[in-house]
């Protein structure tokens, strides 16, 4: 005798459905937390003063690429991690030599794309060598003599004759440390966004 069993609905067909159906929910809602969290740590480091490159390090990926997952994950990144970790805890930084930190001033102006100068490219950017002025109390200094001040405020170097207009420039304060204030909190973010991720879910489950 045989026997044959007929389901109908089609309850494996139904059951593929939704496996399908989760891949893809869990997939979109890992794609939106990702980029939801990117751009919510770019928006942190440009609030907290910290220029307009370093929100761009942030990066985002998506993994399974190019593919539905019922494990799919989220990876936001940063391009600059010990700069990003360095403002996220707040840190004491010493030379690396036992020597100083040197810090520009306005005075100094800025290499390309607004990065800060070191003393020796500004000396090889603005063609004058930088004195050292020692200073018990406070920082010392390395200043340009025989300069002006554009209107930029920045040295440059003095074509004047007669010494018209011609200053002493602090150029970089020298300290044997800099404390860093913490300017970020990553974690926050990444925590709220993470809280998300159910509702996320649950809205992209669709029919497939």
């Amino acid at each position: 005798m045989k026997l044959k069993l007929d389901f109908d609905p089609d309850l494996v067909g139904i059951l593929k459905d939704e496996i399908k159906a989760g891949e893809h929910a869990v997939t979109a809602a890992m794609k939106e937390a990702g980029a939801e969290l990117k751009q919510a740590w770019r928006e942190q480091i440009t609030r907290a003063g910290l220029g307009h490159r370093l929100p761009r390090t942030i990066r985002n990926r998506t993994y399974p690429k190019g593919k539905d997952s019922i494990d799919a994950a989220a990876f936001v990144w940063s391009n600059a991690p010990e700069i990003l970790s360095a403002h996220d805890r707040g840190v004491l930084i010493r030379s690396k030599n036992g020597f100083y930190l040197a810090i520009p001033t306005a005075a100094a102006g800025k290499g390309r794309g607004g990065a800060r100068l070191t003393p020796g490219e500004w000396e090889r950017r603005r063609g004058m060598r930088l004195r050292f002025v020692y200073r018990r109390r406070g920082p010392s200094l390395l200043v340009a003599e025989k300069a002006r001040i554009n209107t930029r405020g920045t040295a440059v170097a003095s074509r004047s004759k007669t010494g018209r207009g011609q200053v002493t420039a602090p150029i970089f304060l020298l300290v044997p440390q800099v404390k860093l204030r913490k300017r970020l909190d990553l974690a926050r973010d990444a925590e709220r966004v993470a809280g998300t991720v159910p509702g996320l879910i649950v809205e992209n489950w669709v029919e497939v």
